[in-house]
């Protein structure tokens, strides 16, 4: 007699559209708060900076001016600019974060160049809280005037802004061209290579004046344009 057992159909596993696949994306949230933290910390500081120390325009006053209008008031003027360089210093996670979002040679490039960018703005920033201090004093010396600017000139214009705004500038390339089709999109891509040009102008400006409000103009541009990646990638995470 033949069997009628017949043997139980064993159920096809199904792979998990949510969990799993979820898990296998970037971290964008942690990004996007990073993203949104450094334009914030660095425009807050600007600003700051602006109403109570009238920088960076402080700059073209004689050495010995800019000393004793910075011990005025050197615990919120030196806290400022710390807050400043922790903005600045955020690039470094940033570059990190954006360059896990694909691949390609242009996002390995890009946490290498954003690493370097966030640490020598960061240089040129600290020489506020950290020395400027020292020689202003309650009544700065001719010396001490000398000494200023020559860290101007080193960590400041050379390090900091030169050195500093040229890699910021090709770290906002090469993110959008390496995000540009599976993130950014043409126009917000386009929006960080308009703002890389104008930040990158601002190493001339010694020899052109404009160049200055130029690149305040990308700085601007630059902290919107991150803004708006954070929301990109939040809305990704959401879809």
């Amino acid at each position: 007699m033949a069997s009628t057992t017949r043997p139980v159909a064993r159920p096809t596993a199904r792979p998990a559209t949510g969990s799993v696949a979820r898990s296998a994306r970037p971290a964008t949230g942690p990004t996007s708060a990073l993203l949104v933290a450094g334009a914030v910390l660095v425009n807050v500081a600007f600003l700051g900076l602006g109403t109570a120390f009238d920088y960076p325009d402080v700059l073209n006053q004689p050495a010995v001016d800019v000393l004793i209008r910075f011990h005025a008031n050197q615990v919120l003027i030196g806290s400022l600019f710390l807050l400043l360089a922790a903005g600045a210093a955020l690039l470094a996670p940033i570059a990190v974060a954006m360059s896990r979002l694909g691949a390609g040679p242009a996002l390995r490039a890009s946490r290498i160049v954003g690493i370097t960018a966030a640490a020598v703005q960061v240089a040129g920033l600290l020489r506020w809280p950290l020395v400027v201090p020292f020689l202003a004093g309650d009544a700065p010396t001719a010396s001490a005037a000398r000494s200023f600017q020559t860290l101007n000139l080193v960590l400041g214009t050379a390090i900091g802004e030169t050195i500093g705004y040229a890699l910021t500038a090709v770290w906002t390339v090469l993110v959008c061209l390496g995000l540009r089709r599976a993130v950014l999109g043409r126009a917000l891509a386009g929006i960080g290579l308009v703002a890389a040009a104008l930040i990158a102008v601002g190493t001339v400006e010694p020899l052109i004046p404009i160049a200055g409000l130029a690149n305040f103009v990308g700085y601007v541009v630059w902290s919107a344009w991150l803004v708006a990646v954070a929301v990109v990638l939040l809305r990704r995470r959401t879809v």
